[in-house]
């Protein structure tokens, strides 16, 4: 599969992963990695970095966040998924 043929543009979409697909270890890698790169606020108080992993987990268990592959960077990363009736 070459990237410059449009008709193959489809195959390169980022596709959702279940987080309860991946084993323990590569999750626990994703999310650690994430946590690493984000450096997220958290608000007035640090949080260490076994929190803010756990932080995370929770977010994909309640559907908040998900992980997602993007088959054309060969990269797996973690997306806030936005909330269906929230307003602004």
């Amino acid at each position: 599969m070459h990237p410059m043929y449009p008709e193959q543009e489809a195959d390169l979409t980022p596709v959702a992963v279940p987080y309860t697909q991946l084993p323990s270890e590569a999750l626990q890698g994703v999310i650690e990695s994430f946590v690493l790169r984000e450096g997220t606020e958290y608000g007035e108080r640090d949080f260490t970095l076994a929190e803010k992993r756990l932080h995370v987990m929770h977010q994909l268990e309640r559907g908040e966040a998900q992980i997602m592959f993007d088959p054309q960077s060969q990269s797996v990363d973690i997306v806030v998924t936005p909330k269906l009736g929230a307003r602004s």
